[in-house]
């Protein structure tokens, strides 16, 4: 057979591999240490030391523990910034129970919405596939976030607080996605025999409710209006009786998040353009997901003068890589493992982006940066893996990183030029459910 790989090839691999003498010591260090231990470059920890010249006072750090709702938590640490300042509760948490409850029903209703459009189309049509593989996902992004929060606000923690079901979402996704894929059949089913509009919308009106039924059984039952009640840090004490989700983000919070762009880093498309993910969008009537493409140092321009205005930034970035969770480190220089394979590793962003390499895993929250002469030469990052991972919870980014996977930052419309404020108010183009910013 034609490349078929012979006994010979086999024999042939062995012995280049035997002819490099240095491979034995390598292999013995790799084997007992593994790839990271055996790779790590220990130059890098002399530079991550942990002063900034520009640090925001942020308090202690949140934990998604074992979930996929980062986007969710960097998101309510942006609003809990600007709410422990203004009223001095300095370690405050809003509930990221609730946003995920109504992301749950947001997003089945969107996606019964997609099975309903989609429903002429063979099963094996490309974007069909994307939304089958999850139809309910953790995952998501900054404007999701904030279409949840403009349509149903936000409670305290000690109001709809973190579940068995919120803290490992492991068991409820599975049950959900295999609602969801078989309310799918169903919906395709009725399409395909003719049904009318008001039938299918019918049908997907109680599917809808049998999800808000498991929601509410795995996640608790949100409230339609609480009592906030609580003591500043000089230990005055507050109440306010019988107040909304809604006119609690009004009264207490207040941000317009109409007033922030998501600029991002990609690339592998032109720069200076708008682009909008409609593969992604949770909420039907909601907020949309765009962004306004720039080059890295853009990016970084912006974040400074954010920070240097006092208030923290929301970032999408592949956490994953070239990253030490223990100690909190992020440099794209921590693991040598090109050097220690002795084979070539290196891929630039584009090619990254192109060829599935690159992945936005993550979002965490910017809280300092450290300028030396100007420049940017280190990040004060502030994560949501809870106190035992890095500086109680907060990382430390090289520079280098930030070039290499910060793919997306939340800023504020102030900060951009004329010219950047005309193409994020222009009109989008969309991108492919698979592009890699999603």
């Amino acid at each position: 057979m034609k490349n078929e790989l012979s006994k010979e090839m086999i024999d042939n691999l062995r012995r280049r591999v035997e002819e490099q003498h240095e491979v034995p010591v390598v292999q013995r260090a790799v084997i007992k240490n593994g790839v990271y231990n055996a790779s790590e470059n220990d130059k890098v920890r002399s530079k991550l030391n942990r002063t900034f010249s520009i640090e925001l006072d942020t308090g202690k750090v949140s934990n998604q523990r074992h979930s996929g709702r980062c986007w969710i938590f960097s998101t309510m640490n942006i609003l809990r910034h600007h709410f422990s300042n203004q009223y001095e509760v300095k370690d405050f948490e809003f509930s990221q129970a609730y946003i995920y409850f109504w992301d749950k029903i947001e997003r089945a209703n969107m996606f019964y919405q997609r099975i309903i459009d989609l429903a002429d189309r063979e099963l094996e049509d490309r974007e069909l596939q994307f939304y089958l593989n999850s139809p309910n996902s953790d995952g998501g992004q900054w404007a999701m976030a904030a279409a949840i929060v403009q349509k149903y606000g936000v409670v305290p923690n000690d109001v709809m607080p973190e579940t068995f079901n919120t803290k490992d979402t492991t068991g409820f996704a599975n049950a959900l996605n295999l609602k969801l894929r078989r309310d799918a059949i169903q919906l395709r089913q009725m399409k395909h025999r003719g049904a009318s509009e008001a039938e299918l919308q019918a049908e997907r009106e109680l599917l809808l409710g049998q999800v808000y039924q498991m929601t509410t059984i795995a996640v608790g039952t949100p409230p339609e209006s609480f009592d906030f009640e609580y003591k500043d840090d000089n230990q005055k004490y507050h109440i306010d009786r019988n107040i909304t989700p809604l006119e609690f983000y009004d009264k207490y919070v207040g941000v317009d998040l109409d007033d922030y762009v998501v600029v991002t880093n990609s690339p592998d498309k032109p720069f200076n353009q708008l682009y909008s993910l409609p593969s992604q969008d949770n909420v039907i009537g909601g907020k949309e997901i765009t962004f306004l493409n720039l080059p890295i140092q853009n990016l970084k321009e912006l974040a400074v003068d954010q920070l240097k205005d006092g208030e923290s930034i929301w970032f999408g970035n592949d956490v994953l890589e070239q990253m030490n969770r223990k100690d909190g480190l992020l440099d794209s220089e921590l693991y040598k493992q090109d050097e220690l394979f002795g084979v070539a590793l290196d891929m630039t962003k584009a090619e990254r982006m192109l060829y599935r390499q690159a992945n936005v895993s993550h979002a965490m929250t910017l809280t300092g940066v450290d300028l030396i002469d100007g420049k940017t030469s280190k990040w004060k990052v502030e994560n949501s893996w809870g106190e035992q991972n890095g500086d109680k919870g907060y990382f430390v980014m090289a520079d280098n990183w930030f070039d290499d996977y910060v793919y997306e930052i939340v800023i504020q419309r102030k900060f951009l030029t004329k010219e950047q404020l005309e193409i994020a108010d222009s009109t989008p183009t969309p991108l492919k459910a698979w592009d890699a910013l999603a």
